[in-house]
């Protein structure tokens, strides 16, 4: 085992050329670090590595074969007569449904007749930072709240209803049949696309554009629902569907059905009597009230329930993750050397990325799999272990994005009462004024350390977890590891690497926090600006 260390784990040892810049990536303060970055590298690994001793101790005496990593300790919140009254209450329910639907016509709405200047309009505070970025945590952390309060899903409804009511028994539905081997291609185009927008588009914080992507994409997902049928679309197509039902396996919440009969019907064949329908909303809309859980269970468990992966569904997860990384990676001094001295356009790393992750993950796939003595095909093996990596894709977002949320998000209260940008006080709010101070580089720094070796522990764990499933005995699934471990640990320290990095905006590097100046860019120009570069 030695010897099958020494090629798995000898990358490492050139962690100390890393240069060691004294700004760390993410927050727009200048701090030196008080050790050199290779330090703070080593550490950050060997923390991993570390890890890895007590998980296989722990998780080891389970059965290799075992099913029992789905079994994990549930409690029904609706047990609770308090709880239940309030989280089953139709009219809480409108309420969300209300709010989702009049935030997304105020979106458009901004966009088009508003002042078009991002740091005066409500849209690109409200996308890109409390949609996108605070959305997007109490998904991962709290549950899916976007299968409840989907504006696209709630006015088709609300479409359909009406049409039936005048007559039209079949809706709006034609639910054509869908390819099998579209799987969740469309939903990684789309994902792309938006990748794009977010970071290469130049107009990604211009509320009239961000108004017209918005109903250009409500013509596609309402095409999609009505051609193929709202479910399947939803599980499929719309790519904020499947991005947060991604998130979603992480939380400490789930929706459960009791009555495994209810997913014959359903147009996913979501669950068995074995494994049972968790967090599938089509089942549980239908469902009897007694059928229905609402469960508070340990973060990150829902990864490891041994579900069948669609097509490109392995790619999906590869691109999220490669997604952030390219976010952070646009604005470091390598990158802009690269695209000066080669003339690199954006959108050449957007695309080879992802490839070069995908190409990676498998390597190491295919690593682990001879490690364990398997000789069957990789794809159920890459199928398997994708999920262990969404906890470094959720610990790499919190890490990169938070002080925005924390600083550039206060605007939003400023916003709800000018949300027009016309002069407007609603609620006596305009005059808001946001302050940088509320985080310090420092605890910066060290909070996305933290952030970012905690999501790998819990990926290492999840891996080990699976490879006890996948293979014949916990001997050979310790052996199978060590790549998917070598795999992690790299992991994180290119995830540290890019939040150590120097900011780089147009071959300048961010090192104090620049006064107002109308010329310079909103910090809402793009969501990878700086958390705490400008004071509006």
């Amino acid at each position: 085992m030695r010897r099958a260390l020494v090629p798995i784990l000898a990358p490492l040892l050139l962690l100390p050329i890393v240069p060691q810049p004294a700004l760390a990536h993410g927050f727009g303060q200048s701090y030196d670090l008080p050790l050199p970055l290779w330090l703070y590298l080593y550490g950050a690994g060997a923390a991993v590595l570390a890890s890895f001793v007590p998980i296989s101790l722990f998780s080891g005496k389970r059965k290799a074969g075992e099913d029992a990593p789905y079994l994990y300790p549930r409690f029904d919140l609706l047990r609770v007569g308090f709880l239940r009254v309030v989280l089953t209450s139709r009219t809480l329910l409108l309420g969300l449904r209300l709010l989702s639907v009049g935030l997304f016509l105020l979106v458009v709405l901004t966009g088009l007749l508003g002042r078009q200047n991002a740091d005066a309009n409500f849209a690109p505070t409200f996308v890109w930072i409390i949609w996108w970025v605070g959305l997007g945590f109490f998904t991962a952390f709290v549950g899916n709240l976007w299968a409840l309060v989907n504006p696209w899903k709630i006015l088709f409804e609300w479409a359909e209803a009406l049409v039936r009511r005048l007559g039209a028994r079949n809706g709006l539905e034609l639910r054509e049949p869908y390819p099998a081997s579209w799987g969740l291609w469309p939903a990684v185009a789309l994902y792309g696309v938006f990748v794009w927008v977010e970071n290469v588009f130049p107009g990604s914080s211009t509320p009239v554009y961000i108004a017209v992507l918005v109903l250009t994409y409500s013509v596609l997902v309402w095409g999609g629902m009505a051609v193929y049928g709202k479910e399947t679309w939803l599980r499929r197509g719309e790519v904020f569907s499947v991005l947060f039902g991604l998130l979603a396996r992480f939380a400490s919440t789930e929706v459960r059905v009791r009555d495994p009969k209810l997913c014959r019907g359903c147009s996913d064949a979501c669950g068995t009597i074995e494994k049972g329908c968790v967090n599938c909303y089509e089942c549980f809309a239908r469902a009897a009230p007694e059928d229905r859980e609402l469960n508070l269970r340990p973060p990150a468990v829902g990864l490891s329930r041994p579900e069948p992966v669609p097509p490109g569904g392995v790619f999906f997860v590869i691109v999220v993750l490669a997604g952030l990384a390219f976010d952070g990676l646009l604005e470091t001094p390598l990158w802009n050397e690269l695209r000066r001295d080669l003339s690199l356009p954006q959108v050449v790393g957007l695309v080879a990325l992802p490839l070069v992750f995908f190409a990676a993950y498998l390597g190491f796939v295919k690593l682990s799999q001879l490690f364990g003595g398997e000789t069957g095909r990789l794809r159920r093996f890459a199928a398997a272990y994708v999920y262990s990596l969404v906890p470094i894709a959720v610990a790499y977002q919190v890490a990169h994005y938070y002080t925005l949320l924390l600083v550039q998000g206060q605007g939003i209260v400023r916003h709800v009462s000018d949300p027009f940008g016309w002069g407007w006080d609603l609620f006596g709010t305009a005059g808001y004024s946001i302050d940088p101070g509320v985080v310090g580089a420092a605890f910066v720094w060290y909070s996305q350390v933290s952030l970012i070796v905690a999501g790998h522990v819990v990926a290492v764990y999840l891996a080990h977890l699976i490879a006890l499933r996948l293979f014949e005995d916990p001997g050979r699934a310790l052996r199978s590891q060590l790549p998917m471990l070598a795999l992690m640990i790299l992991y994180t320290v290119f995830s540290l690497w890019i939040i150590s990095q120097p900011i780089v905006v147009e071959d300048q590097a961010v090192e104090t926090a620049p006064q107002e100046d109308a010329s310079q860019p909103s910090p809402m120009e793009k969501l990878r600006e700086p958390p705490m570069p400008d004071i509006p």
